[in-house]
């Protein structure tokens, strides 16, 4: 069985992407009941941030931190992920790269995929995430979802065009066998 975290990236008070995580969290449940699904909201760690004089790559998962001690354990005990983000300014939310930017063994080896959600999708911020996984030797599948404000909301809600569940459903049957073969592979 393969662990997925679906990992909220915005820490903006009213975001948006809490809707968006949720709905991403259902569908999967319903869609690949074999499947663990864990909303992982990057809000609920408080992390400080990065200033550290080690690489996290050479603390070998021992933080002197207790937020990013529970922050790794969390991240650790997933096969795959989906990242849920947002874009600002052309990039990625900065809490959520300062997330990342405080592990290094959790990552290694495990699939990812990404939804975005933007005015134009968070095409940008996807293709930032996808060069920064290969840091950490992910496989980021190649389905995606490019979520859009005037396509998939109305007046502040989540309403996703009905072809995003069938893009969903790509998305997560190409993310599971991943992380699933990955899993052997780290074993």
């Amino acid at each position: 069985m393969a662990k997925i975290a679906i990992v909220l990236g915005s820490v903006r008070e009213g975001r948006f992407g809490e809707q968006v995580a949720n709905w991403v969290l259902e569908k999967a449940v319903a869609a690949m009941p074999e499947t663990t699904f864990t909303l992982v909201d990057v809000q609920e760690f408080d992390l400080p941030i990065f200033n550290g004089t080690i690489s996290p790559a050479m603390l070998h998962r021992q933080y002197p931190d207790p937020r990013i001690s529970r922050w790794s354990k969390v991240m650790d005990e997933a096969d795959g992920y989906i990242f849920v983000t947002t874009e600002y300014n052309h990039s990625i939310p900065g809490a959520f790269k300062n997330a990342i930017d405080h592990l290094s063994p959790e990552l290694n080896q495990k699939a990812i995929a990404f939804v975005g959600y933007s005015w134009d999708g968070a095409i940008r911020a996807i293709e930032h995430w996808r060069s920064i996984s290969a840091q950490f030797n992910l496989y980021d599948i190649r389905a995606q979802l490019a979520l859009t404000f005037p396509v998939d909301s109305t007046e502040g809600d989540f309403t996703p065009h009905p072809r995003r569940e069938k893009e969903l459903a790509t998305l997560l049957n190409q993310l599971v066998p991943a992380a699933k073969a990955l899993k052997t592979l780290r074993a």
